[in-house]
């Protein structure tokens, strides 16, 4: 299990990070939104992958993480995530205003190779 998850966030996370150095605005947003995922995936495997774990504490059992997961990199992941939609959105409102005012989508405002 800790193979597979540290191999998808390797991949995400080169993934994002060769689309964020691509010349148009739309590829460096899906490249902004991988590595998110990316950052995402690696906080919320550092609070334990454990199956079949409570993560409130129960009063038959003893309150240490043998027995429990550890809910603040879930929290710390859901806040990252409602933090990320909002600044994506920002992001898609300014690569548009960017699009109409230059008549094109790359980072720089010009044209490469044409």
């Amino acid at each position: 299990m800790e193979v597979i998850l540290a191999i998808v966030i390797g991949v995400l996370g080169g993934s994002g990070v060769w689309l964020v150095l691509r010349p148009r605005t739309w590829q460096v947003t899906m490249g902004l939104a991988l590595l998110s995922y990316a950052v995402n995936l690696f906080i919320f495997s550092m609070g334990s992958l454990l199956l079949a774990r409570e993560p409130i504490v129960q009063p038959t059992l003893a309150a240490n993480l043998q027995n429990y997961t550890d809910p603040l990199p879930q929290a710390l992941v859901l806040t990252a995530i409602v933090i990320g939609f909002a600044t994506t959105a920002l992001f898609l409102v300014v690569m548009l205003a960017s699009r109409g005012l230059s008549g094109t989508d790359h980072v720089d405002g010009r044209e490469h190779g044409a």
